[in-house]
Formats: structure tokens, sequence, C-alpha cells
């Protein structure tokens, strides 16, 4: 009975040697998978930030004009609609901006987080427009009301892929369906660091940029200076800040959205490089279990020929 309880443990052994083999060589597959898609995702996060950084003369430039234009004699009669604040605060529109993918560690979960805290403080209805699969699926499960989806956008996008959403969100302002209009993303620091944001959209508030989605652009802006020179403005200033304003609004929809792609690679970055490390811990782990495994049944074999030995002796 001795011999054969040997022999059942044996096969015992070996067969969970050969388990934790199929396991390493598993592991080692993802592990080759997770370390392409941070190589891949360092590249594009590398990329988006330069576009991130590109943005910033323009938004400068842009706002400088605007600046300008709202504070010419004449204009305050015929501001652009764009630029009335309501004090009668009905409803309101919100942009969330996420991914269209996973393998990005909790980035899409955190926005969605931070979005549901802003919505809760909200005292009005309020409609919502996602740009991103992700976003889309978690509201709509979540029961609030998704007026309209973007999703799939080019990476990276262009002004005229964004283009659409700007539009709806001040077409639905300028109608009356939004009072107040807020865009949600996630605000790129740098390649470890990125922070949940929600910025006001619409109105457009020249003179109160803080709350904007490009206001950390605006930093080197000399407000008293753009404001206080008089320029003459071929045609007239109210019929460019009809072209001014909504292309100012459509650069903050741009420019969250690179923050917000940004920071998506680089969250994919981090969370592909956290699983790598994991994959070859795991690696060293059970490989310390399989020789283990290894050497008890060797181990077993060898008492069986001894004990085999011994026997023969005997008899």
């Amino acid at each position: 009975l001795g011999d054969v309880y040997k022999r059942q443990e044996l096969r015992v052994v070996m067969a969970t040697e050969r388990e934790l083999n199929k396991r390493i060589k598993s592991i080692k597959n993802i592990s080759q998978v997770t370390s392409a898609l941070a190589a891949v995702s360092a590249s594009k996060a590398s990329r988006a930030q330069k576009q991130v950084e590109a943005t910033r003369n323009y938004a400068e430039k842009a706002f400088e004009i605007l600046q300008n234009l709202a504070s010419q004699p004449g204009v305050g009669q015929s501001m652009h609609p764009l630029l009335h604040t309501r004090d009668d605060i009905k409803n309101s529109g919100f942009i969330l901006i996420t991914g269209d993918r996973g393998l990005c560690g909790s980035y899409n979960s955190n926005m969605v987080a931070y979005a549901e805290a802003f919505l809760a403080k909200l005292e009005t209805p309020t409609q919502l427009i996602t740009v991103g699969r992700k976003g889309r699926d978690l509201m709509i499960r979540r029961g609030y009301n998704v007026v309209a989806a973007f999703d799939d956008l080019p990476d990276p996008p262009s002004l005229l892929d964004i283009t659409p959403i700007a539009q709806m969100a001040t077409e639905e302002y300028m109608k009356g369906t939004f009072d107040q209009v807020f865009i949600a993303y996630t605000d790129y620091i740098n390649l470890i660091s990125r922070s949940p944001a929600v910025k006001q959209l619409l109105p457009l508030k020249p003179l109160d940029y803080k709350g904007w989605a490009v206001s950390e652009l605006l930093s080197g802006v000399d407000l008293a200076g753009a404001s206080g020179r008089t320029y003459t403005y071929e045609p007239s200033p109210v019929l460019l800040l009809d072209t001014v304003v909504p292309r100012f609004t459509q650069l903050q929809v741009f420019q969250s959205s690179l923050e917000a792609l940004a920071s998506e690679h680089s969250a994919r970055r981090v969370a592909m490089n956290n699983a790598t490390d994991n994959a070859g811990e795991l690696v060293e782990i059970f490989t310390l279990d399989r020789n283990t495994a290894r050497q008890a049944s060797i181990t077993t074999e060898i008492l069986d020929i001894v004990g085999g030995a011994e026997a023969l002796a005997e008899g």
C-alpha cells in the first residue's frame, strides 16, 4: 500500500508541474502583449503631448482677439449670444469625454465617477453628450439622459472631427435647450499624472476665464493689454465676433479632447507597464513552485528506487 500511495503522489506532483509550465508559458505570452501595448501607448502619449503643447500659442492669440473684440466700444449692445449669461438656469448640457477602449487602468471609471459627483450637485435637468464608448455605456447603464454620442474618433483627432460636438453644443445653447454647458475631461499633467476636470464651456466670459477648458493655457495672456487697446476692425467687431466666438468654443472642445487623449494613452502605458511587471513576478513565483514540484518528484522517485532495492535485498 505504501508503494501505491507513493506512485499516486508522484502522478499528482508531475501533473502539477505540467500545469505550472502551462501557466508560465501563458503568462509570458501575456507579458509580451502588455509590453508591446506599453511601448505603443508611450509613443502615442508623447505625440499627444506635443499636440497639446502646440495649441498653446493659438489659444493665447485667439483669446487676446476675443478679449479685445468684446471690449470694443459699441459691442456691448449687440453681444454675441454665446457671450450672454442667463439669469434663469433651467437646463444644462454636459459633454463627457472618455475613451473608446479599456486596458487603461481606472482612467474611464475615475472620469465617470468625477462627472457623476459634479452632476449630483447640479440643481437643473441635464442632458449628456458623450464622447467615447466607455462613458456612453456607463452613463446609459446608470440612467442618465444621453442625447448624443460620438464614438471612434480618429487618433489623433483633427479640428474637423471635433467640430460636430462643438456645433451641437452651441446650437442647442442658442436655441435655449441649454442655459449652460459644461465639459468633463481628464486634464493631462505629465506621463504619470492626470486629473479629472469639469469646466464651463458656455456661456463664454471673456473677463472671467478661470473656469474654461483652456484656462491653463492662458496664463501668459496680458488681460489688461488685450482689453485696453483699441483697434480698427474690418468689417466690424460685431461681425468678427460672430466668427471668433464659435471657433473659440471649438478650440476649447478640441483642446479638451487632446488632453483626454494624452491622459488615456499615458494611463494605458502605466497600466500595461504594471501588468508587465506583475507578469514577471508571477513567472518567478510559478518557477519556484515548478522547481519545488520537480524536486519533490525526483525525491519521490529516489525513494521508490531505494525502497525497491531494499525489498530485493531482503528477498
